[in-house]
C-alpha cells in the first residue's frame, strides 16, 4: 500500500497528466487541418489527380503580380486567401486577380488566432474582410481560411453564419521562410505524391504575402509555384477549391 505522501504524488502526476492529454487534445482540435473535432472544413476529395493550387496572406504588392504572371504562363487558375488588410490596400491588385479568373477568399482582416479571440473579435475580422473584399470585387466571397488554421466552434459558425465555407489544406511546408523553391517543390511533391496513393487530391498552401509584413519577400514560393505547374500541367487538373464545395 502507498504512502498517503506517495499516493498524493501519484494522484499529483495522474492528474497532471490528465490536463496534459486535454492541453494537448484542445491544441489538435484547434490547429491541426485533418481534425474534425470542432467541426467540419473542406480540405480536398477523395479525387487523385486534382490539385488546388491555393496562396495565403497577400496581395503582396511585389510579388503578387510575378504570381499571376507565373500562372498565367502555365494557364492555371488558383484561389487566394487574402487579409483584408492588404486587400484595402491594393485594390486593383484584388481586382487584377480576380480578373484573370482566380478564386478570392477570406483570410481575416489582421491574421490573428481565432482559436483564441472572442465572438465579437471573430465575427469583427471575418466581416470586415468580407465586406472589404465584396465592395473591391463586386462578387460574394464564399471561402474562408482561417489564420493559421486555428479554429474552434465559434470560429467555424461564425464563418458559416457569413456563409462561408471554411477551408483547410493537407499540403503544406515552410515555404514562408524557406529560401530553396527547389526544396519547397521536392517537400510538396512528396506530399501530393503520398496523397495520391491514399487516394486525395491535394490542396496546396504557399504563401504570395506575409502577415507580418505586406511585401514580404516571397520569392521561392513564387518559383515553386512555377515549378508545380509546370511538372504536373500535363498530368492534373487544377482547380480552385470552389470545384470541391
Amino acid at each position: 500500500m502507498l504512502s498517503p505522501l506517495a499516493t498524493g504524488i501519484t494522484e499529483g502526476l495522474g492528474a497532471a497528466a490528465g490536463l496534459g492529454l486535454a492541453v494537448g487534445g484542445c491544441a489538435y482540435a484547434a490547429m491541426w487541418p485533418g481534425s474534425r473535432i470542432f467541426g467540419r472544413a473542406l480540405i480536398a476529395p477523395r479525387q487523385p489527380g486534382e490539385l488546388a493550387l491555393t496562396f495565403d496572406d497577400g496581395p503582396n504588392p511585389a510579388w503578387t503580380p510575378q504570381l499571376l504572371e507565373v500562372l498565367a504562363s502555365h494557364d492555371v487558375r488558383a484561389t487566394f486567401f487574402m487579409l483584408g488588410i492588404h486587400a484595402a490596400a491594393e485594390p486593383e491588385l484584388v481586382r487584377r486577380i480576380a480578373a484573370e479568373g482566380h478564386l478570392i477568399g477570406n483570410h481575416s482582416w489582421s491574421h490573428p488566432n481565432l482559436a483564441l479571440a472572442g465572438r465579437k473579435r471573430i465575427r469583427e475580422e471575418l466581416i470586415r474582410t468580407k465586406e472589404t473584399l465584396e465592395q473591391i470585387t463586386g462578387a460574394p466571397i464564399r471561402y474562408f481560411r482561417p489564420p493559421f488554421g486555428a479554429r474552434r466552434p465559434a470560429v467555424l459558425r461564425e464563418a458559416r453564419a457569413l456563409g462561408l465555407v471554411s477551408v483547410l489544406w493537407n499540403a503544406m511546408t515552410s515555404d514562408w521562410s524557406d529560401p530553396s523553391a527547389d526544396a519547397i517543390v521536392k517537400r510538396q511533391t512528396a506530399k501530393i505524391e503520398g496523397l495520391e496513393r491514399r487516394g486525395w487530391a491535394a490542396n496546396i498552401v504557399l504563401h504570395d504575402g506575409g502577415h507580418l509584413e505586406m511585401a514580404a519577400d516571397r520569392k521561392a514560393s513564387v518559383a515553386a509555384a512555377g515549378q508545380l505547374a509546370a511538372h504536373y500541367k500535363a498530368t492534373h487538373r487544377f482547380v480552385t477549391v470552389e470545384a470541391w464545395g
